[in-house]
């Protein structure tokens, strides 16, 4: 195996107190003597039991593991050697294995050389230690060499193997195992079902092993079955995933958690909420894991009262505190428009881990606040935290959209250099962005054509963007037929192309663009903005005449449009993309929907509240203008999330600068 075969060194042993030992005493009250941390006396009390009964060591060593002294279990090894017990097989393992645990692996390594008698529960532990410090290929090679293994070894590997995302390897020594005959148990099934969730995401494997799962009467295990409908859900079959739990007879608040999740994961966040409920109302009381996400569920909704009635919620059960719960929270607030309750959550925080300062990066970014994003990043790196690829994307994306490319790209090369990550499309796809903005369409293209890794549609999509915002139809033309070679029924390009032919008023190829959605049966999709105003959410698209205020939002836009224009405003009508006069254009601009989402809100909430609006496009360049004069007009904050970042208005002014 390569392993070391030098000898332990014995500590010199401190000398005993031999005590009179009291014979009306138990090993029961040495073990909770041990349990209770009380060392010294159980050591005392019990000496002549540990020297006739060195098995007793054992509840010594359990007390090393628990609490991580490496001091004390060097200690209690140079006694064990001084006792003489060291040969024995059952005191040695738990010596081999506090040493494992504690991650003293050289140590337990140099001690399972020269242990007398080895046996399987011996070279288990190793491989449990060794995978346990990431050590994956040392704990193949002692799995290897093994003459002989049981069911734990194969556990242990298996699981190790999917752990670090060697999913293929995985499965394949699972097969062996069954091939082999062993009796698989739900250890084996919940580790191989975690890798093809995890890494395959391969249904008809996974099928596979659901139908050994029944064959084998572990259907109706919690941990398996929890683990069965995690591997479908996160195959994207959420009603195959919900089959299984619902099936299961006894349910628990994990089987809970999985269904919360599978929904929030695939895009059913409504439906995660209702399944929350629903699991109050059966009994179960929220967990870390509950909440996390539910937060994430609301994220997605920009549903900001649920968001905060859950933040409650779990103050009171004391998860408030929970990292993963504060991160999730600080994701929340700024996708509900509120940022500066973020910036609270982070603050109050009483730990944090990369996740979390990432994703206070993150808040900042998405909210235009690419300096403050850049001051946390350098914090981060005071305090000494190593910063992750999420990290950089946060912080690249945070760059892009308020124009400091050269910073961005400064952060881009560090990421590489120094913190030695290797970028992955992601990254590409926010330089691109960053190049593309700053009207550097060339380079940005360059930049794509000569990236080592494989293209994909956003990529393209992402520069094409930028060419409607700078006006360039010769870029767009060849940047389209990339998306389209890609997908071709992604509407995205033919809109996009459109728009910029319309700006230039080329009325013929807009034609000829929009002939081609209808000969290949493409649909643009619309505009629609929502507003959310006691815990209901309000939806809006461009010229709806359904929402029961619709002749009172058309009045009030109407007058506001009017002292708008008294103060200065004026229609931008070659926003409006269609060959028509002027007069219904400037008609066809006073009614987008975020027009009309924010009429809605003026009209249903108190004077000085803010006003946050959602919306699942960009927004246009005259509503982004008439927004800033109604801010000031009715003297209110209007914050406006569109498909690309948050918009802050106030006082006639925008927290993008005109950027986006």
């Amino acid at each position: 195996m390569g392993l070391s075969k030098s000898c332990v060194r014995p500590l010199t042993p401190t000398p005993l107190r031999f005590l009179s030992t009291n014979t009306s005493k138990t090993p029961n009250e040495f073990t909770n003597l041990c349990s209770k941390g009380r060392l010294k006396e159980a050591f005392e009390s019990f000496t002549s039991e540990i020297w006739s009964d060195p098995s007793l060591f054992s509840h010594l060593l359990q007390r090393c593991i628990h609490t991580q002294s490496l001091s004390l279990l060097k200690h209690l090894h140079s006694l064990i050697i001084t006792s003489g017990s060291s040969s024995e097989k059952f005191v040695s393992n738990h010596l081999l294995n506090a040493y494992a645990k504690i991650g003293e692996l050289s140590t337990a390594v140099t001690l399972f050389d020269v242990m007398p008698m080895k046996n399987i529960m011996s070279c288990n532990i190793l491989i449990g230690g060794f995978i346990q410090n990431g050590d994956l290929e040392s704990a193949r090679q002692v799995f290897d060499e093994m003459p002989e293994r049981n069911v734990a070894t194969w556990n242990a590997m298996v699981a190790g193997m999917t752990q670090f995302e060697f999913n293929e390897e995985g499965l394949s020594l699972f097969s062996q195992m069954h091939g082999l005959g062993f009796m698989l148990d739900e250890f084996t099934l919940g580790s191989v079902l975690r890798g093809c969730a995890a890494g395959l995401k391969d249904l008809n494997v996974g099928r596979q092993v659901h139908g050994y799962v029944v064959k084998s009467g572990f259907e109706f295990n919690l941990v398996v079955g929890s683990s069965l409908a995690h591997m479908y859900m996160k195959s994207g079959s959420l009603e195959e995933g919900e089959r299984v739990i619902k099936a299961m007879p006894i349910r628990n608040v994990v089987a809970c958690n999985m269904l919360i999740a599978g929904r929030a994961q695939n895009g059913f966040s409504e439906g995660a909420l209702d399944q929350c409920n629903m699991m109050k109302m059966a009994g179960f009381r929220s967990d870390k894991i509950t909440f996390v996400s539910v937060i994430s569920s609301c994220s997605e909704l920009a549903t900001l009262g649920q968001g905060q009635q859950i933040h409650a919620e779990a103050i009171k059960t004391g998860a408030g505190t929970v990292v993963g719960v504060i991160s999730s929270l600080i994701s929340m607030y700024p996708r509900c428009g509120c940022l500066d309750e973020s910036v609270n959550a982070f603050l109050e925080r009483e730990e944090a881990d990369v996740v979390l300062w990432s994703s206070m990066i993150a808040a900042y970014g998405f909210h235009g606040k690419g300096e403050e994003a850049i001051e946390l990043f350098n914090r981060m790196d005071q305090v000494g935290l190593d910063a992750n690829d999420v990290t950089f994307l946060s912080l690249l994306y945070a760059c892009s959209h308020c124009g400091l490319k050269d910073k961005g790209l400064q952060f881009f090369n560090l990421m590489i250099e120094k913190y030695k990550l290797e970028p992955r499309l992601e990254h590409y796809t926010c330089v691109v962005d960053l190049l593309g903005r700053s009207g550097c369409l060339e380079e940005a293209e360059g930049f794509i054509r000569t990236m080592p890794v494989k293209k994909d549609a956003i990529i393209w999509k992402t520069i094409l963007s930028a060419c409607k915002i700078h006006k360039n139809t010769d870029i767009a033309k060849r940047i389209a037929e990339e998306v389209l070679r890609l997908d071709p029924q992604d509407s995205a390009p033919y809109v996009l192309l459109s728009n910029i032919q319309a700006s230039g008023k080329r009325w013929q190829d807009v034609s000829e663009v929009r002939k081609v959605m209808r000969d290949r049966r493409v649909k643009k999709e619309p505009g629609i903005s929502w507003f959310e105003v006691k815990n209901q959410v309000h939806q809006f698209c461009m010229g709806d005449k359904s929402h029961p205020q619709s002749m009172e939002i058309d009045m009030y836009l109407k007058e506001l449009t009017w002292e708008m224009k008294l103060r200065g405003y004026v229609p931008d009508t070659g926003s409006v993309l269609h060959d028509m006069d002027a007069e219904e254009k400037e008609h066809n601009l006073a009614h987008h929907s975020e027009m009309l989402a924010i009429a809605f809100a003026l009209m249903n909430t108190s004077e000085g509240v803010p006003i946050r609006v959602m919306k699942n496009l960009r927004v246009c360049s005259d509503c982004h203008v008439a927004i800033k004069y109604m801010s000031e007009t009715e003297n209110r904050e209007i914050i406006v999330q569109d498909a690309s970042r948050f918009h802050h208005f106030k006082d006639g002014k925008c927290s993008c600068a005109d950027y986006w």
